[in-house]
């Protein structure tokens, strides 16, 4: 008589990495980007209600939320439409153009010494084994409101320590990424405020530089990825617009690229003082009139 196998119960997926034999059946790539959307909308409703006082819309705009699985239903969502499957993986991008723009010395994937490593901070983390980390061009560090994995941490940007000047060549960061973060926060002035922070965690690292002065514009940089109608059909934030504010905090654009989904950016920062002294004018303005377009814009202030 053979005996039977007893069938291992599933970890959680907070504490451990998904895998392919165990998992939920898939979202279609349409109801996935639905329930997206839909979260989005609804933050930014929540967001409306709350600055507006209204405590019966924020009560019923938060059930709604928790009713429709809140923010890991959305997360999941979000992963799903990451996985390789569907070509979701923004990170891809970075790396095609780090394979270009970094010196050979700096993007050896066989170097395991830590010191050789250009640091990165992603935030709004999901997977743990996208491009960027399997590259091992960088020490990896990830962040998001809500980690489903033990080697993303728990923590919302707007509230991480910022380092010092005497400790940012230690815990500053050569490249942060913000890909598809600044969409997703509801309030046009966050978003600017998200985007100034940027620069603090961002270190001059004289070792690029020194190794080849070819490339020593890249870094340090922030990768910005937008959805594409953020950008093309937003009523009140087009190219121009968005460039304008990246040159007042300090950034040149390095790399760009357009899908029909999205847009990449790669903007290096220039200047170790970032807006310091510099017109911070971008308030709400119209810069494409007409019907059918999108409200998004970014105020910086």
């Amino acid at each position: 008589m053979t005996s039977k196998k007893k069938r291992k119960k599933p970890h959680l997926l907070s504490h451990t990495r998904p895998t392919v034999s165990i998992r939920k059946p898939a979202l279609s790539s349409q109801a996935t980007r639905s329930l997206i959307r839909k979260f989005h909308n609804l933050q930014k409703q929540l967001h409306t209600a709350l600055s507006n006082g209204d405590n019966v819309a924020v009560d019923s705009l938060r059930a709604e939320l928790a009713g429709s699985g809140g923010l890991q239903k959305y997360q999941e969502a979000s992963i799903q439409g990451q996985s390789s499957e569907r070509g979701g993986d923004t990170s891809k991008v970075l790396m095609d153009w780090m394979e270009v723009m970094l010196p050979k010395k700096m993007r050896d994937r066989s170097t395991t010494r830590k010191e050789k490593k250009l640091r990165m901070l992603e935030v709004g983390a999901l997977k743990v084994d996208n491009a960027c980390s399997r590259s091992h061009i960088f020490d990896m560090t990830r962040i998001d409101l809500h980690s489903q994995h033990p080697d993303i941490q728990t923590q919302d940007f707007m509230e991480r320590a910022v380092p010092s000047q005497s400790m940012l060549e230690e815990d500053g960061f050569d490249i942060v990424s913000l890909s598809l973060v600044v969409n997703y926060v509801g309030d046009a002035v966050r978003r600017g405020e998200m985007l100034k922070r940027v620069g603090a965690f961002l270190r001059f690292t004289q070792r690029a530089r020194a190794e080849d002065d070819t490339n020593n514009s890249i870094l340090p940089a922030l990768f910005l990825v937008l959805p594409a109608p953020c950008v093309t059909n937003s009523r009140y934030l087009d190219e121009e617009t968005l460039e304008g504010m990246m040159m007042a905090l300090g950034y040149v654009q390095t790399m760009k690229k357009f899908s029909r989904k999205l847009v990449y950016y790669l903007w290096s920062l220039v200047s170790a003082h970032g807006c310091e002294g510099r017109d911070l004018e971008f308030k709400k303005k119209e810069v494409r009139p007409g019907g059918q377009r999108n409200n998004f814009t970014i105020i910086l202030q």
